[in-house]
């Protein structure tokens, strides 16, 4: 089983939403997997949303930008996308077939939307995947803290499945012993 590292819209202006303990504690997981899977030779891709004009990450606009503290190195994809579906009307598919890539780690944002959803995707499209539970992040709500809703995607993924491939959720410090 081949593996990629796969984050997903660590980008500027979304961070900035977060509360700060989250940006810190997520950010610093996700540069530790990055280093960790490069120094493995294992392939790391990006995902960086297009967000239309007025949203918190507007393409091409200083916002927009990958997270300074995780930037990616110069040969690792950087694949746009319009949707919450990183596979939805993207690259990623072919560039992980041409990897011939069968699990993907992934790590983030938002929790409910993008990663949900590109999780979800990912089995049914034949991938396992292993969320990393605290390598991804969200923003409070009216109903909900953003630690509630992480933990509440980490319970309801862990274990999803389609067919002979599922999720697990995994914390940082335990996917490249």
């Amino acid at each position: 089983m081949k593996s990629a590292l796969l984050v997903i819209d660590v980008q500027v202006g979304l961070v900035s939403l977060m509360p700060l303990e989250l940006q810190d504690r997520v950010l610093s997981n996700i540069a530790v997997l990055l280093s960790k899977a490069r120094s493995s030779g294992i392939p790391v891709l990006f995902i960086q949303h297009d967000g239309p004009k007025g949203h918190p990450i507007e393409a091409e606009t200083a916002a927009w930008a990958i997270h300074p503290s995780i930037p990616p190195l110069s040969g690792e994809p950087v694949i746009r996308k319009k949707a919450s579906d990183s596979f939805y009307e993207t690259r990623l598919a072919e560039e992980l077939q041409t990897r011939k890539i069968s699990h993907l780690i992934i790590a983030g944002g938002m929790t409910e939307y993008c990663i949900d959803t590109t999780c979800r995707r990912a089995v049914t499209l034949g991938y396992d995947v292993t969320l990393v539970a605290d390598a991804h992040l969200t923003r409070d709500n009216p109903v909900l803290t953003a630690s509630q809703i992480i933990e509440h995607h980490n319970l309801l993924l862990d274990g999803f499945a389609a067919g002979i491939h599922s999720i697990k959720v995994t914390p940082a410090g335990e996917i490249f012993p």
